[in-house]
């Protein structure tokens, strides 16, 4: 019998579908510690982000066969030398696409009209102070006509970049490989109400330069921050950033110092360097709206990530 643990958990669905198919799935969380004596037992394992699989736990698990990442980023799996030890290394691009792209949708409505800081000031102050409440927050931004920048032009940027042109906001990106596409847009999926428009990737200084609200979608490869000094510097006086991607991409000391000088407004922040125990600067700063790395975590997206999962293991180990 097959066996596979889903040590970060999944989606029931997900699960019934594994079984049904005559697959044991366990789903008790294992700590990383204690991997390397249970894992060797399994032919696949299914991980979140919160479970590392490194090479020497890969080297200890010859019966392992699969890895399977519930998402899209792998920083927290050696792909590489997984594959060189003939394991087969998947995740799931196409389920979370919406969910992440309404995260960062929300974080930009939350940034232009200050709705993290209100949120805060008016259980304090709202009784005592409304009156200067509500002047200091009549100065927020609308979204119309604003322009958005994509720092990563895959399957989420691309869905991210059809709402915010819903929105009538200017949308411009930039990818490691230049891109010419079409981005469809549609009114509830009715034909009569699609039409298509032709894109193309700019340079990485030239979104920087241009963008009212920059918005991340890289991985970290664990080498230099795709945001630090030199990067905000290039940026719009006054412009706003989000990262939904992962934490390590945006220099959070050079963040603080960019929000503190006023170069940057404001940023949203869902991933974070030092998960899970962000910086306190950072979660106390009055300019940054933050949620703990949900950008995934919908119940539609997590019922389709658990259903991608099972279709990929399925199709793998039925036909070997």
């Amino acid at each position: 019998m097959i066996k596979i643990l889903a040590n970060d958990g999944i989606h029931p669905d997900g699960q019934m579908l594994l079984e049904e198919a005559g697959y044991q799935v366990d789903t008790a969380h294992i700590p990383q510690e204690q991997l390397a004596k249970f894992l060797p037992n399994y032919d696949a394992v299914i991980v979140r982000s919160a479970t590392k699989i490194r090479k020497d736990l890969i080297a200890a698990c010859p019966r392992l066969k699969v890895i399977a990442r519930g998402g899209v980023g792998m920083d927290n799996i050696d792909v590489d030398f997984a594959k060189t030890q003939g394991k087969q290394v998947i995740n799931t691009p196409n389920a979370s696409s919406q969910a992440v792209a309404e995260l960062v949708i929300g974080q930009i409505f939350t940034l232009a009209r200050g709705l993290h800081f209100a949120n805060r000031q008016m259980p304090e102050e709202g009784a005592t102070e409304f009156k200067k409440l509500k002047e200091l927050y009549s100065e927020g931004l609308q979204v119309k006509g604003k322009t958005l920048g994509i720092i990563g032009f895959g399957r989420i940027g691309l869905e991210l970049a059809k709402m915010a042109l819903g929105l009538g906001m200017r949308v411009i990106a930039h990818d490691l490989n230049e891109q010419k596409t079409k981005i469809a847009m549609s009114l509830h999926d009715v034909p009569q109400l699609s039409f298509q428009l032709d894109f193309k990737t700019i340079s990485f200084e030239k979104v920087l330069a241009q963008s009212d609200f920059l918005s991340l979608h890289v991985p970290f490869v664990g080498l230099k921050p795709i945001l630090g000094a030199a990067e905000f510097a290039k940026m719009k006086r006054g412009s706003f950033i989000i990262n939904t991607s992962r934490g390590g991409t945006v220099d959070e000391l050079e963040l603080i110092n960019a929000l503190n000088s006023g170069q940057l407004a404001g940023a949203a922040l869902d991933v974070f360097e030092n998960e899970p125990k962000p910086r306190t600067e950072i979660l106390q700063h009055q300019r940054i709206s933050l949620t703990p790395h949900i950008g995934a975590s919908t119940l539609e997206a997590q019922r389709y990530i658990g259903l991608e999962l099972a279709d990929a293991l399925i199709a793998i180990f039925d036909t070997n």
